[in-house]
């Protein structure tokens, strides 16, 4: 017997005798602890703001300002469709993860980013404009510093989708541009076997 058999069985047991308790037939309770286990969780497909950040949802190719190669980002829906996970390649050899959800809690956009100097957490939603807009802080782990940061995704007619993120200098109280990347889905990026 698996691991995971014993888990469940120990779960339809545990169920079974909880529901004993309240007088329900063993029979019965066994059959309710069974169905229990083998409902699915209800997905997030459907619900208000879950599709909202769709449109980043994909295989991209990622390019820099100057038409170069940033690197690659692999955007997937996970969890019932109630998570959005990004795993950035940079072309550099840098990598990052990144979770995002709608928070029922703040009825907001939540991204939390990690990679290896870096974790940037801010909120937000889509703007007028039908891009989503985040802000928070970025904290940067070797000096210890943080900022006020924001991201822009804005989806383009073509299939694209443009990236771009400003960080608050403090010292010309101006937001300067951290980075700009236009991405490009892999299956219709026509520069993806030109060697770039």
């Amino acid at each position: 017997m698996t691991e995971g058999e014993i888990v469940m069985r120990k779960t339809i047991l545990a169920f079974a005798v909880a529901l004993a308790a309240c007088n329900v037939a063993p029979a019965a309770a066994m059959e309710m602890a069974l169905v229990q286990t083998q409902t699915p969780p209800p997905s997030c497909d459907g619900l208000d703001h879950r599709s909202d950040f769709d449109f980043w949802v994909g295989e991209w190719n990622v390019y820099g300002p100057d038409g170069s190669l940033a690197g690659t980002n692999s955007i997937r829906k996970s969890q019932g469709g109630c998570l959005i996970e990004e795993h950035w390649s940079g072309a550099s050899g840098s990598t990052g993860f990144s979770i995002n959800y709608f928070d029922p809690l703040q009825s907001a956009w939540r991204q939390t980013w990690l990679s290896a100097g870096t974790y940037i957490d801010y909120t937000g939603g889509l703007n007028e404009e039908g891009a989503m807009a985040l802000e928070g802080e970025i904290f940067y782990q070797q000096s210890g510093s943080r900022f006020s940061f924001r991201g822009l995704w804005t989806p383009n007619e073509d299939g694209s989708v443009t990236q771009h993120f400003t960080q608050y200098n403090p010292a010309t109280e101006n937001w300067d541009v951290w980075f700009t990347g236009r991405y490009v889905r892999q299956e219709s990026d026509p520069n993806a076997h030109s060697g770039e």
